[in-house]
């Protein structure tokens, strides 16, 4: 029988396993709180289950505990980079940033991608499979754990699209929101998308109070078709369309990633159709100077354009922001570590 992993079970599910292994079901809160707050690492941390229940606990069952390969810290900010290794040789990375307002932590929700981004280093070597909820909450424990500093912001922008892994992201929301467990609140979680549009539409229905991230990358269908292979799937049209549902049901304002790629969708002519494709829309642009990789041909745009890109929006009266560098000394791009580490594995 497969052992059971009770780091993706919420504690209503914790309850039965419990009972079913003979015990009260108040153990079942202990050993939540042993797994989602005080982030135990093993079944002998847990002082307060006596020995014959942790045994069972270890006998049909297991505990989800990522271990980091490789941190990479940056001198600039002190940006860090995890690289975790999976049970099964896998590996896949997370981010710590620090700001102001607390600690945000980007999370990855696949290992690998299959969306194609032509820009991205995520999606190079395809997809291998989904993380469970367990996996998914570990990056965020294991950080908090490690830098001793309280998380309070969850971005899960990492590698893979989250969409495409929509249970599990479901119940990591749950959980990681979750009264009993670590209580980030649902406002300060949000989730990037490249633009499925059925689970998008889905999402909505949730009505629950994250923060919806639409990786845009362009101003009309054919540039974005371009960049992008999922716009071959849904267009620019039904994606801002499942947008404006999102907000109508949410309330909760949009938020339109745009990499600015040099001579690709940088100039004043798509500042001018961004704008038009967004009016009356609440949301804000977070422009992005995309992170060259030596796999493909495409260049960041100059500060010059950025600032010009920027300044055509505003005229617009479309609320903007060029997104602040993090980790420009590190593999800071979203899977430019895992991706190292594999082609080293590979070279070995």
């Amino acid at each position: 029988m497969e052992p059971t992993d009770i780091k993706s079970q919420s504690l209503e599910e914790l309850k039965k396993t419990v009972e079913a292994l003979g015990e009260k079901p108040f153990r079942a809160k202990q050993l939540y709180e042993w797994m989602h707050v005080k982030l135990a690492k093993s079944f002998e941390e847990m002082t307060n289950l006596s020995m014959t229940f942790r045994g069972k606990l270890k006998e049909s069952c297991i505990l989800t505990t990522l271990t980091a390969l490789d941190v990479q810290t940056s001198k600039i900010d002190g940006t860090q980079k995890y690289l975790f290794a999976l049970h099964d040789g896998n590996v896949v990375e997370s981010v710590l940033m620090r700001y102001k307002h607390g600690n945000s932590v980007c999370i990855s929700s696949q290992v690998g991608c299959k969306m194609g981004c032509r820009f991205c280093a995520s999606t190079i070597g395809g997809w291998t499979r989904n993380l469970t909820p367990a996996e998914m909450l570990e990056q965020v424990y294991r950080i908090q754990e490690t830098s001793g500093e309280r998380v309070s912001n969850v971005v899960v922008m990492g590698t893979g699209e989250p969409l495409d892994n929509y249970d599990t992201l479901l119940r990591f929301i749950h959980m990681i929101s979750d009264e009993n467990g670590l209580h980030i609140s649902q406002r300060n979680i949000t989730v990037s998308t490249c633009g499925l549009v059925p689970k998008m539409e889905a999402l909505a229905d949730e009505k629950l109070q994250i923060t919806l991230a639409l990786s845009l990358h362009a101003s009309s269908q054919e540039k974005r078709e371009a960049l992008m292979p999922i716009a071959k799937k849904y267009t620019i049209t039904q994606v801002l369309n499942a947008c404006r549902n999102y907000y109508e049901k949410t309330g909760r304002r949009i938020t339109f990633e745009y990499a600015l790629v040099g001579g690709e969708n940088d100039s004043q002519e798509d500042a001018r159709r961004l704008a038009q494709l967004l009016k009356g829309l609440n949301c804000h642009v977070n422009l992005i100077p995309v992170n060259p990789i030596k796999e493909r041909s495409y260049v960041r745009s100059d500060k010059k354009v950025i600032g010009n890109f920027q300044n055509k929006l505003e005229k617009y009266q479309i609320n903007v922001t060029i997104r602040r560098e993090m980790g420009r000394d590190i593999d800071g791009a979203c899977g430019q570590l895992r991706k190292s580490y594999i082609d080293k594995k590979e070279d070995s």
